[in-house]
């Protein structure tokens, strides 16, 4: 099985973290027919709710296969874990850029040459190395929820494959590796990607770390190999950039030759990849620093300076264009957004510790790492460069800062930004399309051990009364209907966030009782082969909050093909938004999606001013006719 390997170490309070729960049969399916009522028609939530009928009756499959699942719980620490992972990833067939993995977008940086890129990229991986020291002394301090259901700690264990992790592309699914390593076994080198060359960078030497000054010095020297026109070899980074299956045929003809195998093991060993990309000759924006993140241009830009395999990418644009690439099966966008936070304060924060050029050691100088290639490989490289140019013609992406308000005033209202948000994004759907869709947004489930995500439905029928309350052309609701029906929708929404990272969402439930299915030899349940189930899981809208300290913000693509990817991060005074569609898609438009969105907002918002300043005059009028006359005494 493509399974992760277990950690052994167990974390500091994973011993007091309880299982993931097994929802409730009959609560699962009763909330599954909830979440799906108003995505279907008539005719076929009526065939819908009999089938789900018959596979929760007493005696039932759905009993037997509940059965196994709970014996399941009591035999691992996570039921779910090894099924989601699969499902979610590994099995997963799609390129990772753009469709997988999602990248951190830092500011633009102002360098005025490349010596002052290498010192920003010296400097950044001193940060990525401090921060490794900390995840290897297991110093990280343990996190606690914070928003709904504030205090409960969370499981740490996805730090602990931050740098240790890498995926391997297979013919049907894909195997995440984690190197359980004991300290002195554990990798000593980085890989830097320079001009799509790839440069094995050692940062321990003598038993000492490199400093900053001689991090520089190796980076600068890689810079100098890299432009040795007769030592260059064919782009080979590119082939990661492909699906999942040609990439694993391309790396089986790859692993023919010794000189293949040992540049791979070099690179499936490393603590993690930091890409040097060339000038893109972008105007760079919000927008296409997102662009640029998520693909790198293509095999004319950067697209095939990455090896996407490795869980983390640290982008340095000769340009000023930064940020970091992440193979998202190993941990969730907070790992990310941890990291990055840290490392940006490391940069930014200490004065520089650019010691005296007296203070750099002999370094033995980086090693390009080589590649055979026949024309069978030349063959794959030009197919991957292809498919990786027609992904990027294909990535419609808009970065959007709303400003005219942020987290500050939802509160006001007494509501949580996040649903506000989420009933928000609902309205701009309903707007662009007339209808609502399958929603994704994940909910973090590490109160658990090993937790990992589980989804919240955002399209509910609550959602649903108010956008249409909302869009409304025959003016038939006034505004205290309208803000009923706000708080209803956010209601429902807090309800199931609530739920989902309780352990009582339905979406891993319902995965789990499949998989038992098949694992029993069963034939395939009647609910999931049906059409309702499949267009369920068929997100049209997939969304995630993805909140920053520090400035910077995170963007992902859509997860099918005629949808949306909407990731958001609210700070006091603004939301940035991040949307992505795909251009072949006549139905989505982001740039549309953006300006529905925009709308829907100062909607919203007018509707609470209207409703305050009607609540004002009321009580003004109360006041007023309630004065006591003054008598003439």
């Amino acid at each position: 099985m493509p399974i992760l390997e277990k950690e052994t170490v167990r974390d500091q309070n994973s011993q007091v973290l309880p299982k993931v729960p097994v929802p409730p049969l009959k609560q699962t399916l009763d909330t599954y027919l909830r979440c799906v009522q108003q995505l279907v028609k008539e005719e076929q939530f009526k065939k819908t709710k009999a089938i789900v009928e018959k596979f929760g009756a007493p005696g039932g499959v759905g009993e037997v296969l509940q059965k196994k699942l709970l014996e399941r719980r009591d035999k691992t620490n996570n039921w779910v874990y090894d099924y989601w992972l699969e499902d979610m990833y590994l099995n997963n067939r799609l390129a990772l850029p753009v469709n997988s993995s999602p990248v951190m977008v830092f500011p633009k940086q102002t360098f005025r040459d490349h010596k002052d890129a290498l010192r920003f990229a010296a400097r950044l991986i001193r940060g990525v190395l401090d921060y490794k020291a900390l995840i290897d002394a297991r110093a990280l301090p343990v996190e606690f929820a914070r928003g709904q259901l504030a205090g409960t700690p969370l499981c740490m264990e996805q730090y602990y494959r931050l740098f240790t992790s890498y995926r391997y592309p297979g013919p049907k699914t894909d195997m995440l590796k984690v190197q359980m390593n004991t300290a002195s076994s554990a990798p000593e080198h980085i890989i830097v990607a320079c001009k799509n060359q790839f440069f094995v960078l050692d940062v321990v030497a003598n038993s000492k770390q490199l400093n900053e000054a001689e991090l520089f010095s190796q980076l600068e020297k890689i810079m100098k190999m890299s432009e040795n026109a007769e030592e260059r070899l064919p782009p080979l980074g590119i082939l990661t950039s492909d699906g999942r299956t040609e990439w694993a045929q391309a790396r089986d003809t790859l692993i023919k030759d010794q000189t293949n195998r040992d540049s791979l093991a070099l690179i499936e060993s490393c603590v993690c990849v930091v890409c040097l990309d060339e000038h893109s000759g972008l105007e760079p924006s919000d927008t296409t620093r997102a662009l640029l993140m998520l693909h790198g241009g293509g095999r004319e830009k950067n697209g095939a300076n990455r090896w996407y395999d490795k869980s983390m990418q640290f982008v340095v644009g000769m340009d000023g264009i930064c940020g970091v690439v992440c193979e998202h099966s190993p941990f969730e966008g907070i790992v990310l957004v941890q990291c990055s936070e840290y490392v940006m304060k490391y940069i930014t924060g200490s004065p520089s510790k650019m010691a005296m050029a007296s203070s750099i050691r002999e370094l033995r100088p980086p090693r390009r790492l080589l590649w055979k290639c026949n024309s069978h490989i030349q063959g794959h490289l030009k197919a991957s460069g292809d498919r990786l140019q027609k992904l990027v013609n294909n990535l419609d992406m808009d970065a959007f800062k709303f400003k005219v308000y942020g987290k500050e005033f939802i509160k006001k209202q007494k509501m949580s930004p996040d649903a506000f948000i989420q009933v928000a994004l609902q309205l701009a759907f309903y707007k662009c399309s007339g209808r609502l869709v399958s929603t994704y947004e994940s909910a973090s489930i590490r109160r658990f051990q090993e937790g990992r995500v589980d989804n919240i439905r955002s399209a509910t029928p609550e959602a649903l009364a108010f956008v249409k309350s909302m869009t409304d052309e025959r003016a038939t609701f006034t505004d205290s209907e309208k803000i009923k029906h706000l708080m209803d929708a956010i209601n429902a929404q807090t309800n199931y966030t609530i739920a989902a990272i309780t352990g009582m969402a339905i979406d891993n439930h319902l995965l789990g009782l499949m998989k038992i299915a098949k694992e029993l030899n069963m034939e395939k349940p009647e609910i999931f082969c049906d059409e309702t189930y499949l267009t369920s899981n068929q997100f049209i809208l997939s969304t995630s909050q993805v909140p920053t300290t520090v400035e910077m913000f995170c963007c992902y693509g859509p997860v099918v093909s005629n949808g949306y990817g909407a990731c958001y991060n609210p700070q006091s005074d603004h939301i940035f938004f991040c949307v992505s569609s795909f251009w072949e898609n006549t139905e989505t438009s982001s740039v549309v999606f953006i300006k529905a969105l925009n709308e829907g907002l100062l909607e919203i918002r007018d509707l609470f001013n209207r409703n305050s300043a009607a609540a004002t005059k009321l009580a003004d009028s109360r006041q007023g006719a309630g004065q006591p006359h003054k008598s003439g005494k």
